[in-house]
């Protein structure tokens, strides 16, 4: 069984300015964020903009993706949709493709009850043999999982991991202290909050500052499991200058420009969302300089 650990970047999708897959972006970010040492990748996120992306697309990004990768380690595929059915068609593509685990978000738009969300990550996980790591982000999609849900998915055989966007620490640490003896794991998803989220007994984060400085964001990882508290803290507060700013663009404009600061080319954002403003851009290039992801 696939052990979910450690730093996962959810990768940003670069794209030309038509908002067509830019392969080459892709293959350069992906290299960019394993030389960062990170533990595995996640492609077709939220980060990654899955929303906006032709099946065709998505498709393309997994298949460049798994042939990069070439199994130095793990590849997540994004498999969330708002329809169970069209959830399931993206896990057999996962499945087709040999990936690791899928990653299926809460679905959004509509505002399904506590039965309709169970019976909806249960029929996936049971109609793909894929592992499974259910995904927790109510601010983005208005429906939040209980610890009670998460703790009911655990005992469904590929349901192996969740991660928690909620920002609530009670909540996180609930997930956490009812499946700890389920072999299970918790992993952060606000990138405030992971060494918070370790500290609980949490396995790793899939963070999206990790494609921007996935160096500073393992050093957290790697300094906690090493037991140097004090820092791993400091790494946790240098990352969470660079997360707080995000509030500079819109989601997830942030990340996608502050590569194109640092040179690592990913292209545009999917409109209505666009770059953020020259000023906003000069503000985030002195907090990269700031925390070190750049020189003065």
């Amino acid at each position: 069984m696939l052990e979910i650990k450690g730093v996962v970047p959810p990768l940003i999708t670069p794209l030309d300015e038509n908002e067509r897959l830019d392969e080459k972006g892709l293959r350069r970010l992906i290299d960019y964020v394993i030389k960062g040492g990170v533990h595995g990748v996640f492609v077709i996120g939220s980060t990654g903009e899955f929303y906006g992306l032709s099946f065709e697309d998505k498709k393309r990004a997994v298949e460049i993706t798994m042939d990069e990768v070439n199994g130095r380690i793990p590849v997540y595929v994004g498999a969330s949709a708002i329809t169970t059915r069209e959830c399931i068609h993206l896990a057999e593509m996962a499945k087709y493709y040999e990936a690791a685990a899928i990653t299926v978000l809460t679905p959004m738009f509509i505002t399904p009850n506590e039965k309709e969300l169970y019976d909806h990550f249960v029929t996936i996980a049971k109609a793909v043999n894929i592992p499974n790591v259910v995904y927790n982000n109510p601010e983005r999609t208005g429906v939040n999982m209980s610890a009670g849900l998460v703790e009911r998915l655990a005992d469904i055989e590929n349901i192996v991991a969740a991660k928690d966007t909620s920002g609530d620490m009670t909540l996180t640490s609930e997930y956490i202290r009812r499946t700890r003896n389920k072999n299970f794991s918790i992993m952060a998803g606000r990138d405030t909050m992971i060494l918070a989220t370790l500290v609980y007994g949490g396995t790793g984060c899939v963070a999206g500052t990790a494609n921007v400085v996935p160096k500073l964001v393992v050093e957290i990882y790697d300094k906690f499991m090493a037991g140097d508290m004090q820092g791993a803290l400091d790494a946790q507060f240098r990352l969470s200058l660079f997360r707080n700013a995000y509030s500079l663009g819109s989601f997830p404009v942030v990340p996608k420009d502050a590569l194109n600061i640092l040179g690592v080319n990913v292209g545009h954002p999917i409109r209505p969302i666009q770059h953020m403003t020259e000023e906003n851009q000069t503000k985030l290039r002195k907090i990269l300089v700031q925390i070190g992801a750049i020189e003065k």
